[in-house]
């Protein structure tokens, strides 16, 4: 089915989900002051209006004419409301099949009491008012628990610290202070002024060296040029490491030929350099402080499942046999139990990001859930299997959804001890 037809196929079938979750506002109001009736009538059906402008400007505007971001906005626009509603029908559903088995149950009863008398159709039953007020709650905390993600969960940055104990660590390193940041996405950034803040946040962690575990745009290497002014101020003593994500590479984005998309990512790892960031592909590097050597390996992106295996950890490790404290940069976290662990039990500690944490959690204590956790094993913070650690953090940027709800952006500082 062509796009001219099934956008308008969808359209319309949004506007049914508009006309019903709408009577749970009349319901809702039917007492309520002319005023507030009307503001609140004038008031959904703006948003409706909006929101479908933006459905038809997304998918028939022309892209060239729009910002990334701008064109994100009209998807998350829509995502918003039609989710929120969503919600709102379900309950009333409900509600109207319960009204129904009711309605139904009752011209039974009136048959079977009284067979010579017509059956009755005045004597409906009405909707529930509380049924409405319900449906209006379950459509406005998704409308208002993202929205607020937007507003303030996208750059309410974390400094989250752990510290990590590895037995081989030499006396020498006790004690270094670590930074991770990871999946920058700088394509979909809105707001520069609190990404500099995070960056600002970071910086005040006085760390010794930081690491940066992969996605530094969603796909062109030219989203990152407005913000390399601001990531360029990450530094460190040792130095700034950095490694490759699934979405540096270009691979979610149809170019008009591979020179093309190989160019962007030569254009992407000409970005790292100028950041002042040592991109690490598929090598090692020795780190010394007193002699004593620290075995720093990085790897091109390696995913197991349906995400590319550009990486080569053979290679990257090859050196670093005779050293005895190693730690892994690697962007996704399923690449641990799929080859770390089973083929590289010396390699200590592997930093990862990728999963976001789903942008979307509960964290509280030591408790924590997302729908993250039923697509990865480690999703988010430290793992630990035998001597073997991993962490993996949350994201310092968003993608698609441009928030965070209950899954803030983090900065780690991980402090190493030794046993």
């Amino acid at each position: 089915m062509s796009k001219i037809i099934l956008i308008p196929i969808v359209a319309i079938i949004f506007l049914l989900l508009d006309f019903y979750a709408f009577q749970a506002v009349k319901i809702s109001l039917q007492n309520a002051g002319s005023f507030w009736r009307n503001l609140s009538f004038y008031s959904y059906w703006g948003f409706t209006a909006i929101t479908l402008v933006a459905f038809f400007l997304y998918h028939f505007g022309n892209p060239d004419a729009y910002s990334r971001v701008f064109r994100s906005f009209l998807l998350v626009i829509v995502f918003i409301n039609y989710f929120s509603k969503f919600f709102a029908a379900i309950v009333l559903l409900l509600g109207d099949l319960f009204r129904l088995g009711q309605y139904a149950f009752q011209l039974i009863q009136d048959k079977v009491s009284n067979s010579s008398q017509p059956i009755s159709t005045d004597n409906k039953i009405p909707r529930s008012e509380f049924l409405a007020k319900t449906a209006l709650v379950a459509g406005g905390l998704p409308l208002a628990a993202m929205s607020f993600g937007i507003i303030s969960g996208a750059h309410d940055y974390r400094i989250r610290r752990k510290t990590i104990v590895l037995p081989n660590l030499p006396k020498a390193w006790d004690g270094v202070r670590m930074a991770q940041i990871s999946d920058i996405h700088s394509g979909s950034f809105w707001n520069k002024i609190a990404v500099e803040g995070g960056v600002d946040m970071l910086m005040k962690e006085k760390p010794d060296v930081v690491f940066f575990t992969g996605d530094l745009v969603n796909n062109e290497a030219s989203e990152v040029e407005k913000y390399i002014p601001i990531f360029s101020k990450v530094k460190a003593p040792l130095g700034v490491y950095s490694t490759l994500g699934n979405h540096d590479y270009g691979d979610y984005k149809n170019w008009s030929s591979a020179k093309a998309k190989q160019q962007n990512l030569n254009n992407l790892k000409e970005a790292h350099r100028i950041l002042g960031w040592d991109l690490m592909l598929d090598e090692n590097k020795i780190f010394y402080t007193d002699k004593e050597p620290l075995a720093i390996i990085g790897v091109e992106n390696w995913g197991a499942g349906r995400f590319a295996k550009y990486g080569n950890l053979a290679k990257a490790y090859s050196g670093t046999e005779e050293f005895p404290a190693k730690i892994l940069l690697s962007h996704d976290p399923s690449h641990w139990d799929a080859q770390v662990r089973k083929d590289f039990p010396d390699i200590d500690l592997m930093l990862a990001g990728h999963t976001h944490g789903f942008q979307f959690g509960v964290e509280v204590g030591d408790f924590k859930w997302s729908p993250s956790q039923y697509v990865y094993k480690q999703w988010a913070g430290l793992y630990t299997n035998n001597h073997q650690h991993i962490y993996v953090n949350r994201g310092y940027g968003y993608l698609g959804y441009p928030g965070r709800i209950g899954m803030p952006p983090e900065i780690t500082i991980i402090e190493l001890k030794q046993a």
